[in-house]
């Protein structure tokens, strides 16, 4: 069984010899049950508290990286629509250049 030490102030301990402890214990448990049960309300509302707000930290890292997200999104779209632009306009002039040396060799063949 464990031990239990309670140090009081003389006065006190004067003022409760000859008393039944048992039931001075018995009558303040429920005071003392209300007040661990305030004090355990308190940190667990702290806590919530923290909580929430660590909540509102990560929404706003998650609202940067979808707003990175669609950006990276748009850059993408904006790069293939560039690089099939770039691959049209390569093949227009490699045709170009195909038909000019056609032409040079008709010129300089004949």
């Amino acid at each position: 069984m464990s031990e239990i030490k309670i140090i009081l102030e003389k006065e006190k301990f004067k003022s409760l010899k000859g008393r039944d402890i048992n039931a001075l214990l018995r009558e303040n448990l429920p005071r003392v049950e209300d007040t661990l049960r305030a004090e355990r309300e308190e940190i667990l509302l702290e806590k919530v508290a923290k909580l929430e707000e660590k909540l509102r930290e990560m929404e706003g890292e998650i609202e940067e990286l979808r707003e990175f997200y669609e950006r990276a999104l748009r850059d993408k779209e904006f790069m293939m629509t560039e690089r099939e632009r770039l691959r049209r306009e390569n093949e227009e002039l490699r045709k170009k250049v195909e038909e000019k040396r056609r032409e040079l060799e008709k010129v300089h063949g004949s």
